[in-house]
């Protein structure tokens, strides 16, 4: 039996076919009970059945095995739950025979953090039981084969309260009232693995739509909120109808349910015909939600059923290849939410998904898309930016070097070939192949078995583009990958483009050859007009996962054609994110970041709004630790900076305006209170106690409410709480969830250390559900010691209540990773020294080296001579970019133009004159 212990798999000499289940939950005492028999075929010479079990109470004399090719009745004369690899161990006195078998095991267990959940019902708070099986926990409801591979077919039979409502993966084929209770029995699922069974019990509403198809579809939420659940169906319907399109596969089930679920750990879990999710992202209300809520609504739902045929359909091998699942349903509910919703320009905002990717993949103690996983409690930390972001933009690379319509039917070809089975990446890579005829896996290795990925490098020496590519970190370190990537440059114009593999360290283009331009001392020259000619720019539209360091030259004719408003916002969201990127890793100043960002002063785009005051904010971070002298004057330029789409925007909702400027006038009022704007400031609380006596007024609509609570929070003091209390109240009153995670993620704005102390203590309270808690950790610099000591002091309570879920990471990461000194990162070390396990054993790793990342970030910044005069002088006002060359080639360019047109002029008038003369004689 020792030879089973500390393995990360689980021996292959048993496969399980069926599974036939039955469950009695208690929600009462939070308890259940359980049958379970299961077809398995024995496919190797062995006395042992090994299979996952954990947290269960296996029922004395229950297990038994029938072999179906003897009638033989078994019984195991060892049966071992091992706690530490979660396996149940069972023993026979006899080599098991070949073939098939049923394995039958009587169990209980308690309704723990994976199968439970709660429900208002009358002003009382009951127990709902709903499954949450990824990556690793039916063996926490059901003893099983609990491995991706290990695909079967699933009858499940429910025993609950004949009040509730009981879902699962398939429809209801019969009920049966035994007294107070009901038995309802499902249709025996398709193959699929364990993590994908669900169950659901409890008091619902819901409202229903069909597909063209006829395949129903319903959203479930709690009772009184069914009118806040009709956006999703409608997505929902939607997609079904596109992805079947799109993949040329219908979806495989003949009924789809979504569940909103109160009390959920998970954004959303794609099971197998019955997706759950948090509230927040499946309800969505008229009134009172905000646009960014809609917009989460459609892409969580069009992420989740992209899994019906990416991660359902076709599973991945093992966890390995996790990034199959959820890199590709990222992408495509991209795509789909682009066909749903064009309005919303959404492929310029899945530029934050690449940037997510890129800032977590420029870390040492990042890991490669593909990873190894050698134990069940490491699986959770690669649901990360690394698996679904970077995941999704080298998809999005991929599809843009090959074409989108080759890709499409090359995906089409994978689902049909694994349909119902498994995968690795190896096996999207030969469709892909297959309907190419490009070397796909040679192409894509390096982006995928290796962490990280390059910044290209480019400058121009006599009339030859040379590009360098190495890799990339955020700490300023060299590292050795290299990668074959796909360039694209244009030329002064979108027209003027050329595309190439640069499969070397470092490469040349003759720019005359292949962009119809030359460069001279005073610019660049060619066939087009001078101004098309002024820039040079790489990675065209994004579509590329690396960064792009440019030479001096260069990085300010980007600059001066971003004032100029000649390239397109993807580019420049591109250039900035980028600069950022190389300005925190040291490779270029604090001096020319801010200056760059002057050159943004009249932008309107949203995306790339939003990332420039997400910037805004990380600068004034590190600018309050590295010169506090200058705090005041970034924020004064910062106030600047936003105040041109600020006033364009205003403060009431305009008739008839987009969704983005909707999200948009959100985010640059609550930067302008965030910085200090007094009028903002005052107006924001203004309408905030509007609010307090009028729910319903139109002063505070959803998208601005933000801006208000972070208003009133930046005001509270230990004496002067009455706002705090209000909006507490607030909290209280809602049954919105998005609102109460409006209001959670402000209370961590204020700067009074005792105020900032009482909302963490809040955070643990009962009053918060579990799941929302890390809404409010989002900590202001005055109260990060604060809640370092708080999180130490309550270390045991918060891993013990988080500890088996994402959301744990969470707390260190937050609270962590704002520390700028080497002390602080010794000290957090240390601390976690005796408390490490491996569920957080990598975040802390992040954690700490974006610390270090800062620590050194800082002491460049404070050796800036010139940082001091630019940015009193962007404070005041003085905007231009600094463009000399340009300028002066632009003048010379000027004056000879104006001299060859007066030369010209006079030619004309002398022609004329001669002619006038010649008609006299």
């Amino acid at each position: 039996m020792e030879q089973f212990k500390g393995q990360p798999r689980l021996p292959k000499f048993a496969v399980p076919k069926r599974y036939d289940i039955n469950l009695k939950p208690d929600l009462v005492k939070c308890k259940f009970t359980g049958t379970i028999s299961i077809d398995v075929v024995i496919v190797a010479d062995s006395k042992y059945l090994v299979l996952h079990a954990a947290d269960l109470c296996i029922r004395n004399g229950s297990v038994q095995l029938k072999c179906q090719s003897s009638s033989k009745l078994l019984e195991p004369s060892e049966v071992e739950l091992v706690e530490q690899d979660e396996i149940l161990v069972l023993g026979f006195d006899e080599v098991l025979p070949i073939g098939v078998g049923v394995l039958t095991i009587g169990f209980e267990g308690t309704l723990n953090d994976s199968i439970k959940g709660t429900f208002d019902h009358n002003g009382e708070k009951k127990n709902m039981a709903v499954t949450q099986f990824e990556p690793a926990d039916a063996r926490r409801c059901f003893p099983c084969w609990d491995e991706p591979a290990a695909k079967a077919t699933f009858k499940i039979t429910l025993d609950v309260p004949s009040e509730l409502i009981a879902l699962s993966n398939m429809p209801v084929i019969e009920k049966k009232l035994i007294g107070d209770r009901k038995v309802v029995s499902f249709q025996e699922t398709p193959i699929m693995s364990t993590y994908l069974v669900a169950v659901v019990v409890g008091l619902f509403d819901y409202v229903e739509d069909h597909t063209s198809d006829g395949t129903k579809v319903r959203v479930y939420c709690q009772v009184g909120k069914g009118n806040q659940g009709t956006f999703a169906l409608k997505v929902a319907v939607k997609t079904l109808e596109l992805y079947k399109e799109y993949f040329a596969v219908p979806y495989s089930l003949p009924k789809l349910d979504m569940v909103a679920i109160p009390d959920f750990a998970a954004g959303a879990m794609e099971n197998y015909g019955l997706v759950t999710y948090r509230e927040t992202a499946l309800l969505y209300d008229y009134q009172h939600s905000a646009a960014a809520n809609k917009q989460r609504v459609a892409i969580v739902v069009t992420h989740e059923l992209a899994h019906q045929w990416f991660g359902n359909l076709v599973t991945m091998e093992w966890w390995t290849d996790l990034w199959l699942n959820e890199g590709f349903a990222t992408w495509v509910s991209y795509l789909a939410v682009d066909r749903l919703f064009p309005e919303w320009k959404i492929w310029i905002q899945f530029l934050d998904q690449t940037t997510e990717g890129l800032r977590l993949d420029a870390l040492a103690e990042s890991h490669p898309i593909e990873v190894e996983i050698h134990h069940a409690g490491e699986i959770n930390e690669i649901f990360d930016a690394i698996s679904y972001k970077k995941g999704a933009s080298v998809i999005r690379m991929l599809q843009s070097y090959l074409g989108p319509d080759c890709f499409q039917r090359a995906l089409a070809l994978y689902i049909k070939q694994h349909a119902c089975s498994n995968a690795k990446t190896e096996d999207l890579w030969a469709a892909l192949e297959e309907e190419s005829g490009d070397p796909v896996n040679q192409l894509m290795s390096s982006w995928t078995k290796q962490k990280g990925y390059p910044v290209v490098t480019v400058k121009v020496k006599d009339q030859q583009l040379e590009f360098e590519q190495s890799q990339f970190l955020s700490s300023g370190s060299h590292g050795d990958g290299q990668w074959i990537v796909p360039i694209t440059l244009c030329c002064g114009s979108y027209d003027a483009h050329h595309n190439f593999l640069l499969k070397e360290k470092s490469a040349t283009l003759d720019i005359n050859k292949f962009l119809g331009c030359s460069i001279a001392k005073e610019g660049l020259i060619g066939t087009r007009t001078n101004a098309e000619c002024s820039w040079i720019k790489l990675n065209v539209d994004q579509t590329g996962f690396y960064r792009v360091k440019y030479d001096e030259d260069l990085a300010s004719r980007l600059g001066y054609a971003i004032e100029r408003t000649y390239l397109s916002a993807t580019d420049r969201f591109g250039i900035l994110d980028d600069c950022y990127a190389l300005c925190m890793a040291r490779h270029q100043s604090l001096t020319s970041l801010i200056t760059l960002m002057g050159a943004y002063r009249e932008e309107l785009d949203y995306t790339v709004l939003s990332n420039l005051i997400n910037i805004s904010y990380k600068v004034t971070r590190i600018v309050a630790d590295a010169t506090p002298e200058l705090l005041d004057y970034i924020k004064q330029f910062f106030l600047r900076l936003f105040q041109y789409a600020a006033e364009k925007l205003g403060w009431e909702p305009k008739k008839d305006e987009s969704h983005l400027d909707a999200m948009l006038r959100g985010e640059l009022l609550t930067a302008l209170v965030e910085f200090g704007h007094e009028l903002t400031q005052k107006e924001a609380i203004g309408r905030f106690h509007a609010f307090l006596n009028d729910k319903n007024t139109p002063l505070l609509p959803p998208d601005i409410r933000k801006a208000a609570y972070v208003a009133v929070m930046q005001t509270v003091t230990s004496s002067n709480r009455s706002d705090y209390e209000s909006l507490l109240r607030v909290y209280r009153e809602t049954d919105l969830s998005q609102e109460k995670g409006r209001i959670l993620s402000s209370l961590a704005c204020c700067p009074h250390p005792d105020i900032i102390l009482e909302v963490l203590n809040f955070l643990l309270s009962p009053e918060v559900r579990s799941q929302d808690a890390v809404f409010g950790l989002a900590i202001c610099k005055e109260g990060r010691e604060i809640a370092w000591k708080w999180l130490k002091d309550n270390w045991e309570h918060i891993s013990k209540t988080w500890g088996s879920g994402l959301l744990i990471t969470r707390f260190i990461s937050a609270i962590v990773s704002p520390f700028s000194s080497v002390e602080k990162a010794k000290e957090v070390e240390e601390f976690f020294a005796t408390r490490s396990k491996p569920s957080i054993a990598r975040t802390l790793k992040q954690s700490i080296e974006r610390v270090h990342i800062d620590a050194k970030w800082v002491q460049s910044i404070q050796r800036e001579r010139e940082l001091e005069k630019v940015v009193k002088e962007l404070a005041h006002g003085s905007w231009s970019y600094p463009r000399s060359d340009i300028t002066k080639s632009h003048k010379i360019r000027t004056v000879a133009y104006a001299s060859y047109l007066l030369l010209l002029l006079l030619i004309v008038i002398l022609l004329l004159f001669l002619l006038f003369k010649l008609s006299l004689i």
